[in-house]
């Protein structure tokens, strides 16, 4: 599988809320050239809850065809319906991405055995590798370590993204049941590093949308062990993993894109544009980072 950084990337978009293929492509190939190691293509930072099912397959296939072997790419793929997962988990395939990212069911909380049963039928129908996300605060529905290490067991089951608060507590029981074969990647930027110094192989990362650079060689400094290069990086990204959450993300990551003039000023309803009162403070943590 995969290690190091790879970003969750937005899905920009113009005023009327179409997608901006233009500036997919920019993104795409300014993520080849800044080092980032697999992009995730409509996950929950590309807005994957207000993309409709055709729109979602055809972004996952833009990536594909935009990274052009250059870069890996993950599709999003997850749902709270079985059978949508797995449509989607087949279009992802389809497009020639080379894994799959699957968020647990939301908002209708199943039990540990629905979505071990879940993850379990998408793996059996779609021969793709496919990496489990765990995103408590998002999801209302945690999943146990003993559910991760059961769907391990399954061959494409090929890595989980965990990003509960404990995240970084719970690698080092997931390692030592599930072998250093099985992926895990931090899916909260501000502790990324520390997961990684535990055992992790790398971050799928919110904050890498507009530092793609910077997380790349933090995340290269926790994997080669230095624990003070690494620190001094992540210190200075600090202000970002803490900032593009100032309202719910995407909305802040897709503010500081367009003030970088990377994308347009478009987002989809229930989002809205970051509120004017936390301009500055985005504004702040770019500069922190040293990102003009």
């Amino acid at each position: 599988m995969f290690r190091g950084s790879m970003v969750a990337l937005v899905t920009p978009m113009l005023e009327d809320g179409s997608v901006d293929e233009a500036s997919l492509r920019g993104l795409v190939d300014w993520h080849v050239e800044q080092g980032t190691a697999a992009i995730v293509a409509v996950g929950t930072t590309g807005e994957s809850a207000t993309l409709d099912e055709e729109e979602h397959c055809r972004v996952i296939r833009q990536v594909v065809e935009f990274a052009s072997g250059r870069i890996p790419v993950i599709g999003g793929t997850g749902a709270n319906s079985t059978t949508e997962a797995i449509r989607l988990t087949r279009c992802a395939s389809d497009a020639g991405c080379d894994a799959a990212l699957l968020v647990t069911p939301y908002y209708n909380k199943p039990t540990q055995e629905g979505l071990y049963l879940h993850h379990r039928a998408v793996a059996e129908a779609v021969d793709i590798p496919q990496i489990l996300y765990n995103v408590p605060g998002r999801t209302a529905v945690d999943m146990a370590v003993e559910t991760v290490i059961r769907l391990s067991e399954l061959p494409n089951i090929a890595g989980l993204k965990e990003a509960a608060a404990d995240g970084p507590e719970r690698v080092a029981a997931l390692r030592q049941a599930c072998g250093d074969d099985f992926a895990l990647y931090s899916g909260n930027d501000d502790t990324a590093r520390q997961f990684v110094l535990n055992g992790g192989n790398g971050v799928i990362s919110v904050t890498a949308n507009v530092a793609p650079a910077q997380m790349h060689t933090m995340i290269a400094a926790a994997l080669a062990r230095d624990r003070e290069a690494a620190a001094a990086i992540d210190e200075k990204l600090s202000l970002l993993h803490d900032r593009l959450f100032i309202e719910s993300s995407p909305i802040p990551v897709k503010w500081a894109l367009a003030e970088m003039h990377r994308i347009e000023t478009g987002i989809r309803l229930p989002l809205t544009w970051l509120d004017e009162e936390y301009h500055t403070a985005v504004r702040e943590a770019l500069a922190h980072a040293g990102i003009q």
